[in-house]
């Protein structure tokens, strides 16, 4: 089975996150030891590649949870009343 190729996202926040992440790393730490900027060369890396394994795959998403319609609320079905005839009083 053939390893998945990255994505366009994915290339792209891994290498900006290399990339940030050594400059911060490098302009905080002030180190000028070459061990010093071998090891935050490597741990950029490693967090670019963190960063780029967590990007979601296109196509990778779980299946949406369907839930049922609320029920249509119950109306009585109540016959109108009869209209009453008009009455007129006697007058007096």
């Amino acid at each position: 089975m053939a390893m998945p190729r990255p994505t366009a996202a994915q290339l792209a926040y891994g290498s900006c996150t290399v990339i940030f992440s050594t400059l911060a790393m490098l302009l905080l730490s002030q180190t000028t030891s070459g061990v010093g900027i071998a090891v935050i060369a490597l741990a950029a890396l490693a967090l670019g590649l963190l960063v780029a394994l967590t990007v979601p795959l296109p196509g990778k998403r779980p299946a949406a949870v369907e839930r049922p319609a609320p029920p249509e609320p119950l109306r009585a079905s109540v016959p109108a009343p009869a209209p009453e005839p008009v009455r007129e009083r006697a007058a007096s």
